[in-house]
């Protein structure tokens, strides 16, 4: 990394040689890999590394941004001159600045376990065990048609420099499993299950094997799905199905979509926008995280930042530039650990409460309106019958404005999904519109 953040350093003094006032240079490294083995063989091995050079130049009151991986000295010198060289032909922007440095201090020094060094360890032989053993245990019903499973892992190692005197580096591995399994029912019916697991360490992940009885699981449960009723019920919604259903509540919550005009969230800060059951923190040094870094990519010292607190905006995600349109103060520009607060009841005990109802397990498709809320989703699950999850059911869809399904929230699980940076549990809504049959 030492190298990389020397490269760094250079990339900004070659672009204030040729002119730039100010000027950001990151470099990074990654290697990613992935097997795939579909109905007991490999279908397909992907390997691949690049490094690069990504560089932001201030030019007499103009902006630019450029990206090259040809870092020779001689060809990077010619390629940033000619990036400053363009950059003086641009409009000015006068909210376009390096950021401020007073942004850079106070830096976390925590130890964010990002790198498991058994990640770069595992072998071909065991990444093809590992897929085998996926394979097998997915095809241990007879009525299986097909199946595919996978293994990925990646690491990455990259720096950033500026011309104000930002230094940083970072370093990071993941890996994970997943599987899809298609079984037959009838003559034209073709359920499907999958499952997936990822996660920083090799230790925080169950066995490959357990992801393949998962989805093999998932999909025997859908056998005799039919189309749910349309009704008003409450619905359960699984953890990793709110997953996605979370982040598109916080899509709008920028600075970015609130300047031009695309966010609900616009004028709610201070305010409640959701109900008082939900409360989310942007935690980025969590050991492990997915999301967890010292610094965002404009070099803001990482700190833990209330979103929501019981249902109340209490912070947006602001980058220097929209925060300097808006006049308003930086916090972050991006994401990290994003940790919804824990109710006391797991799944089943939620469920007993509901009595009756819809438990959502996935989305299919639909959308939302980021500038009003309105939303229209596909799903699949179950019925809840008598506390309990029933027959599945599908082709149904859920409407309605994404404040008010919020405001709906009457109880939130104990139980995080583990293996996303939006650590979401189950959650549930009162009177929900469904249509259906």
């Amino acid at each position: 990394m030492s190298e990389l953040l020397h490269s760094a350093t250079a990339a900004v003094e070659m672009a204030r040689k040729a002119g730039a006032q100010d000027a950001w240079a990151s470099l990074s490294r990654d290697r990613s890999v992935s097997y795939t083995f579909r109905d007991g063989k490999i279908e397909k091995v992907e390997e691949s590394t690049s490094r690069g050079l990504g560089i932001s130049l201030y030019v007499d009151g103009r902006y630019s941004t450029h990206s090259t991986t040809d870092l020779r000295p001689d060809r990077l010198q010619a390629f940033i001159a000619e990036a400053v060289a363009l950059t003086r032909a641009l409009q000015p922007d006068p909210h376009r600045k390096i950021p401020d440095p007073a942004l850079f201090k106070d830096r976390p020094t925590t130890d964010l376990e990002r790198n498991d060094p058994a990640v770069a360890r595992i072998t071909r032989e065991q990444r093809e065990a590992w897929c085998a053993e996926m394979d097998t245990r997915a095809h241990a019903d007879k009525r299986v048609i097909s199946a595919e499973s996978g293994l990925f892992s990646g690491e990455s190692q990259g720096a950033s420099a500026s011309s104000n005197g930002f230094s940083g580096t970072w370093d990071g591995a993941y890996v994970g499993y997943s599987a899809n399994v298609t079984v037959r029912e009838g003559e034209d019916k073709r359920p499907e299950g999958s499952a997936s697991a990822v996660g920083r360490f090799l230790a925080g992940l169950p066995e490959p094997g357990k992801i393949a009885d998962k989805a093999l699981g998932r999909a025997l449960e859908r056998l005799g799905s039919k189309k749910g009723p349309t009704l008003r019920a409450t619905m359960v919604v699984d953890p990793e199905a709110a997953v996605s259903l979370i982040s598109r509540a916080l899509g709008p919550a920028s600075a970015a979509a609130i300047q031009q005009g695309r966010s609900y969230w616009a004028g709610k800060l201070g305010q409640p926008l959701f109900g008082d059951k939900l409360t989310i923190t942007d935690e980025p040094l969590l050991p492990r995280g997915l999301g967890s870094r010292h610094f965002d990519g404009e070099g803001i010292s990482a700190k833990r930042m209330p979103v929501l607190e019981r249902g109340v905006v209490k912070n947006l995600y602001v980058d220097t530039y929209y925060g300097r349109k808006l006049g308003m103060a930086p916090t972050t520009g991006s994401a990290s650990n994003r940790v919804v607060a824990l109710g006391e009841h797991d799944l089943a005990a939620l469920l007993a409460q509901a009595g009756s109802g819809i438990y959502v397990t996935s989305w299919l498709g639909g959308n939302s309106d980021s500038t009003t809320g309105d939303f229209s989703l596909g799903l699949r699950g179950h019925l809840i019958e008598n506390g309990k999850i029933g027959a599945p059911i599908g082709e149904m869809n859920v409407t309605g404005n994404l404040p008010a399904l919020y405001r709906s929230l009457s109880a939130v699980g104990n139980d995080p999904y583990p293996y996303s940076s939006l650590r979401a549990p189950t959650l549930v809504f009162s009177d929900v519109q469904f249509s259906g049959a």
